[in-house]
């Protein structure tokens, strides 16, 4: 697996942003990411 600049609990942080009502393209905006990443991320975060 690639290695990435955010750390897992950095990860849960951003993808709890969304709880809050922030639109997800601003969230992948803000922090840098694609939505595609995100998307992955939001993925394996609900398989867990």
């Amino acid at each position: 697996m690639k290695k990435t600049k955010f750390t897992e609990s950095q990860i849960i942080g951003i993808l709890r942003q969304q709880e809050t009502g922030k639109s997800v393209v601003d969230i992948c905006r803000e922090h840098g990411i694609s939505q595609a990443t995100y998307y992955q991320w939001n993925g394996a975060a609900r398989a867990e």
